[in-house]
């Protein structure tokens, strides 16, 4: 995806797999989401998006990057620090994100819940450049 590969998956996520490439505030996105149909209404259970622009060049530049596109307050933010790889990143509960190399981001999200934090970690860490 975007020149990564996604090694792990977590079992039960929806079946129904899409890409989408879009662009924010001069941040171009490439997002794969998997969904479910949950009484009619499509639920997306875990999104996964690289991001490029140069406003993107460092862990800092990322996460204030993300609080607004996600509209975060940054202090309020608690987040925990983990490695992926030679990368330093933060994760919650229900996402975790990193700088690749300056210029590239990449976040893992659970929007709904249904996978736990620990599945959310090996699936951000299973995620390498190609």
């Amino acid at each position: 995806m975007d020149g990564f590969t996604i090694g792990w998956i977590p079992a039960g996520v929806g079946a129904q797999v899409a890409d989408f490439p879009y662009e924010w505030e001069d941040v171009s996105f490439v997002s794969r989401v998997w969904e479910r149909e949950v009484d009619g209404v499509s639920q997306v259970d875990l999104k996964i998006a690289v991001m490029r622009g140069p406003r993107l060049a460092t862990l800092a530049d990322l996460r204030a990057f993300l609080a607004e596109y996600h509209e975060h307050d940054p202090g309020a933010w608690r987040l925990d620090e983990f490695q992926n790889g030679g990368s330093r990143g933060f994760i919650t509960e229900s996402e975790a994100f990193w700088v690749s190399s300056a210029g590239v981001g990449v976040s893992v999200r659970i929007p709904s819940g249904g996978v736990t934090r620990e599945e959310l970690y090996r699936t951000a860490v299973s995620i390498r450049p190609t």
